[in-house]
């Protein structure tokens, strides 16, 4: 009889959600599961930016330590939380159908807009999105924001800020809607690499059946397609959670790959950014990627390493 498999995951509301999710999918196709949850560097450390605590690893580095040790057999991430080049001897094992992609602006007030909140102050944790502000909303005061959902939650309503930006698809499933006053363009706010799917990780000598039946369960191919072509975008340019690289993938009814990526310096002064089309996505997200970073996103990317 096979043993149950050990999925870990971070201890959140958000992740726990996901991972019941993913628990559902395996149960589905016959496997036994126990969650075992696992508290990261990203979680312990609230009282500083995510860009001053290190740029890799941050929400997956205990997890993929206990991957490596045997301990667990499988993680769930959110894959915008996974770096583009995985640790020696771990593999991207599946991505989730992707939920909608968009940022989202979220408030008590119900009549909150970006275009009228000159001086209002919008808090998030993310390099891309303050910049994104700053470049599309100058008059928009911006503030740090670090905790699970809830905890942000609990600031708003508290007064530390007028509006939060935050993922559509994390505001969903922890049953906000309600909240959400703005749903952002993503010609403007393109999202984070991977932003709205759920990612499977696992050690490469996990057992090859296991691994076929958590892919075959979990495995969305379209979702697949897209993220692998934004992580290599990703890997090319050598971003991390402190460097506002954004990218976003979409397939057509042809299997072209259309691929938007870029990147924005920190005050949000310079926008780099650039579609390509393509079938391979490995080789469409290095393209795209070196076109980037020759048409001024290497000084981009030198500016923001200075500064952080």
């Amino acid at each position: 009889m096979m043993k149950p498999i050990k999925l870990g995951t971070r201890s959140s509301k958000l992740a726990m959600w996901q991972a019941i999710e993913v628990k559902k999918m395996l149960e589905k196709a016959g496997l036994e599961v126990e969650i075992v949850k696992i508290e990261t560097k990203g979680d312990k450390i609230l009282n500083k930016p995510l860009s001053k605590i290190g740029s890799k690893g941050l929400f997956t580095e205990e997890l993929e330590e206990k991957l490596l040790s045997g301990e667990i057999d499988v993680v769930q991430h959110s894959a915008k939380d996974l770096q583009a080049t995985l640790p020696e001897g771990l593999e991207l094992l599946a991505l989730t159908k992707r939920e909608k992609v968009n940022d989202v602006i979220v408030s008590f007030d119900e009549n909150f807009k970006l275009r009228n909140a000159k001086n209002h102050i919008v808090a998030t944790s993310s390099t891309r999105r303050v910049a994104m502000l700053k470049h599309y909303f100058p008059g928009v005061l911006t503030a740090d924001m670090r905790g699970n959902l809830q905890t942000r939650f609990k600031k708003l309503e508290e007064g530390t800020a007028d509006a939060m930006v935050l993922a559509y698809a994390g505001v969903h499933r922890m049953g906000y809607d309600k909240n959400i006053v703005e749903i952002l363009d993503i010609e403007q706010f393109t999202p984070a690499v991977g932003q709205g799917s759920i990612a499977l990780e696992c050690a490469i000598n996990l057992d090859s059946e296991i691994k076929t039946t958590i892919r075959k369960a979990c495995n969305d191919n379209a979702t697949e397609t897209c993220i692998l072509a934004e992580r290599a975008f990703l890997r090319t340019l050598q971003g991390g959670c402190s460097i506002p690289v954004f990218g976003l993938a979409t397939l057509d009814e042809n299997s072209i790959i259309n691929l938007t990526g870029g990147i924005i310096s920190l005050n949000g002064a310079t926008q780099i950014k650039q579609t390509l089309s393509g079938k391979n996505p490995y080789l469409l997200g290095e393209t795209l990627g070196r076109a980037i970073l020759k048409s001024g996103g290497s000084e981009i990317l030198e500016e923001i390493k200075l500064k952080l």
